[in-house]
């Protein structure tokens, strides 16, 4: 089959004037115009001839074009922002049945049933010859990669069709901690819930300047290809409590955060009974913390579960507030009682 190139076509640039685009700061949204640049990015998501690709938030269209350049099958590319979609809308015109264009929400777009069953492919098996790829704003990325590593965990979404394979950009900050190691300072909920699940790369950084407008930070672009048997073999919300009970007190010791598990009453002596049944130093930190200290953790958390069924719908910020509230009643109380109402 011969390879689509597309016809000249106006710049990034030249097409942000056309349509008088602008960046939404509230959306923060920012352009990568440099066409060597978001080739680069293509290239670093592996061999796209004849691939399926779901590109999201799209925007003027650079990555893109790239991608149609790349000589894929079909891309489809979900798009919230209107005033996208008279641009999209052209390069769709420039290569007929190759692109389609979706104006939505990519929180809320099921993907499950946009490609051929046929590109399906068993978890065991290689992935399937479909990719995610995005420059995604900074407000969505971080709800998007838990929203899709909950996916992942459930073999669902866009993991319907198998292992399939991301390359997406971040903050460089957030790159850091989706890669983080044990022990570094950048550790955080974020490298565990996406290491356990996946092998995570971040591969390589864009300078901020290459961006319109320049944000106040650079950009990590990181490729995620899931693994065959997660690292954790637990349900994606319990081990997502785990995780942010332990982070949500970085700097103590994780005993500190693992007691939020547990009601007030019982807290010291259930916290004890995990960390000694988990084999684990109560003062470590929680950037200190293995992928294997977290599965200890999590194993024993889920038999403590399903000994106790109500604890796993314990949340330490609701008995806080009932607490709170009965404190107000009991001095409004006597506050009557002093006035002698």
């Amino acid at each position: 089959m011969a390879a689509l190139r597309l016809p000249p076509l106006p710049t990034i640039r030249e097409i942000l004037k056309l349509f008088r685009l602008r960046a939404v700061k509230q959306l923060s949204q920012n352009f990568l115009l440099d066409l060597r640049l978001t080739d680069k990015i293509v290239r670093k998501a592996g061999n796209l001839t004849n691939a399926y690709v779901y590109e999201v938030g799209p925007g003027p269209g650079g990555i893109t074009r790239s991608i149609l350049n790349a000589n894929v099958a079909e891309l489809l590319v979900v798009e919230k922002d209107s005033q996208f979609i008279p641009g999209l809308q052209m390069l769709s015109d420039a290569a007929p049945g190759k692109l389609r264009i979706v104006h939505g929400d990519v929180l809320t777009f099921k993907i499950e049933k946009s490609f051929p069953a046929s590109l399906k492919r068993p978890w065991e098996d290689d992935p399937p010859n479909i990719h995610i790829i995005g420059n995604l704003p900074f407000s969505v990325s971080t709800p998007l990669i838990i929203k899709w590593l909950e996916n992942i965990s459930n073999r669902n979404g866009p993991f319907a069709y198998g292992r399939t394979q991301m390359t997406l950009t971040f903050q460089k900050e957030v790159a850091e901690r989706l890669v983080a190691t044990t022990g570094s300072e950048q550790r955080s909920r974020l490298s565990v819930m996406a290491q356990y699940l996946c092998d995570v790369k971040h591969i390589f950084t864009i300078p901020g300047q290459a961006f319109v407008p320049k944000p106040e930070v650079d950009v990590g672009v990181v490729h995620f290809i899931p693994s065959i048997q997660p690292k954790i073999e637990q349900p994606f919300k319990l081990v997502e409590k785990v995780v942010q009970n332990v982070f949500q007190f970085r700097r103590k010791y994780c005993h500190r955060g693992l007691g939020m598990l547990f009601p007030e009453a019982q807290r010291l002596e259930s916290t004890g009974k995990l960390l000694r049944l988990a084999d684990i130093d109560p003062t470590l930190r929680p950037t200190q913390l293995s992928i294997l200290h977290f599965r200890s953790l999590c194993d024993i958390y889920r038999k403590m579960c399903d000994e106790d069924p109500q604890l796993f719908g314990y949340n330490f910020r609701e008995e806080l507030k009932q607490k709170k509230d009965k404190q107000q009643v009991k001095e409004e109380e006597e506050e009557e009682e002093s006035c002698g109402l």
